[in-house]
């Protein structure tokens, strides 16, 4: 038995940075508040909860997305075959029924032997026990303020947001419909078609509709890649057409056009008695919300089972404290991993915790942490959120355009794309040989 890791938050990366170090034979003392200090998002004290979308992003081949999810299939992440096992029908997506999901992830976590769960909120870091701190994005005012002691800096903030929901069998069926854009896959996405009258109705009630009030302190820096519906109208009366409304390859099988506007509804649980409005979160009051949102074309009498919110989000300046290998630099037996070190994104957070698990697990084991290689999905992300501008420091999901280029000029995108993926998974699976302590598996 080697001598105990201390991970702080049973979040996405802190139960997967649990597992890994499970796997490997290593004790693990795993922190989570929840439910005996909560957050103004979660709604449970399930591990893995999924506050925002369901959606771990396109499963399509030779996408990032997929890249990513299948560096962490070859790496045996727990949450990854979860996942899996929880899917509802999303189209090119891998979506999850969420409560089931952090449910399974819950029971996973509890029932392995060498996880000792501890229901309780972390207030002191001590920089010589070998710590990782996945605390997400929601990370306790008494916790932040260790953190800020440990890097001897502020922290950086953005705003973070949630979709509504609502009950199927309060959708009108018919005025909506079933398709996958450009009929791609299946049809999992309920579309509801505006016409140009539709949408400006839609367009002057939300840039109208009241918000929550801020507080004197906040300053809505939002993040671009999660931008509240209200704040993208501001910026012009089309971006909404060009975004989350976007209508390009959804024919509307009943007219055979493309209409003017579509809002997409995704199946939020396995019954699928609920359903997501995709990329609808909002900064509104709820009662603005029910106004406004019954607006949509099929969403007029809707029951609404969650309403959008905004909730901050912090993260540190990873440029500026963190080594590729997620440790911070001037206290190298603390880890950080999740959102709070700077990814954007469920399968990065999950990715960042499987990596600080190894990592961990190295150090115990008396091994120097090996970074993955660059030309990976995991050596891409944690060298942007390490080498970055730590002025212009914003979190980041995995794109193409935080691999490397070939070495050679390929015209083709698709054909590029899937050279970019073969090469890394070819340094992957080199580098998870060296990577990896000697396993002793834990048992699914």
């Amino acid at each position: 038995m080697s001598s105990a890791v201390k991970i702080i938050g049973a979040g996405l990366a802190g139960s997967e940075a649990a597992w890994q170090c499970a796997r490997q034979g290593i004790a693990v003392e795993l922190f989570e508040m929840r439910p005996v200090c909560s957050t103004p998002a979660h709604q449970t004290g399930d591990f893995a909860e999924l506050v925002c979308s369901n959606s771990l992003k396109s499963d399509s081949e030779n996408t990032a997305p997929w890249l990513l999810k299948e560096e962490m299939r070859r790496a045996g992440s727990l949450l990854l075959e979860i996942a899996r096992q929880c899917a509802v029908p999303a189209g090119h997506a891998l979506a999850v029924d969420r409560t089931t999901f952090a449910a399974k992830v819950t029971e996973a976590i509890s029932r392995e032997s060498l996880i000792t769960i501890r229901r309780e909120e972390v207030t002191h870091i001590d920089e010589g026990q070998l710590t990782i701190i996945a605390t997400g994005p929601l990370t306790s005012d008494a916790l932040s303020q260790e953190v800020a002691r440990l890097s001897g800096a502020s922290h950086l903030y953005f705003y973070d947001s949630i979709s509504p929901i609502v009950e199927a069998d309060s959708i009108d069926m018919a005025k909506v419909y079933l398709a996958a854009r450009y009929d791609k896959g299946t049809a999992d996405y309920i579309n509801c078609p505006m016409s140009r009258d539709d949408y400006d109705r839609f367009y002057e009630a939300l840039i109208t509709a009241e918000s929550v009030e801020a507080h004197d302190w906040e300053k809505l820096n939002y993040f671009e890649g999660c931008l509240p519906i209200e704040e993208i109208a501001r910026r012009g009366r089309d971006t909404l057409r060009f975004g989350p409304m976007k209508p390009v390859g959804l024919k509307n099988p009943r007219t055979g056009q493309i209409p003017y506007a579509v809002v997409q509804l995704r199946q939020e649980n396995l019954r699928a008695d609920s359903y997501n409005l995709v990329g609808f979160q909002n900064h509104l009051k709820f009662g603005e919300q029910a106004r406004v949102l019954r607006l949509i074309p099929g969403l007029e009498n809707a029951r609404f089972l969650r309403y959008g919110q905004i909730h901050r989000n912090t993260y540190i300046n990873a440029p500026t404290l963190l080594e590729e290998t997620l440790q911070m630099k001037q206290h190298p037996q603390v880890l950080f991993a999740g959102q709070i070190c700077g990814v954007e994104g469920y399968t990065e957070s999950i990715a960042t915790g499987l990596l600080a698990g190894l990592h961990a697990a190295a150090l115990v084991t008396g091994m120097q942490p090996i970074p993955p290689p660059r030309a990976t999905a995991f050596g891409s992300l944690t060298h942007y959120i390490t080498h970055a501008d730590p002025a212009k420091f914003q979190p980041a999901n995995i794109t193409f355009d935080l691999l490397p280029s070939l070495d050679h000029k390929i015209r083709d995108r698709k054909e590029r794309h899937r050279l970019q993926c073969h090469l890394a998974l070819t340094h992957f699976d080199i580098w998870l040989d060296k990577a990896k302590p000697t396993p002793t598996l834990a048992p699914l």
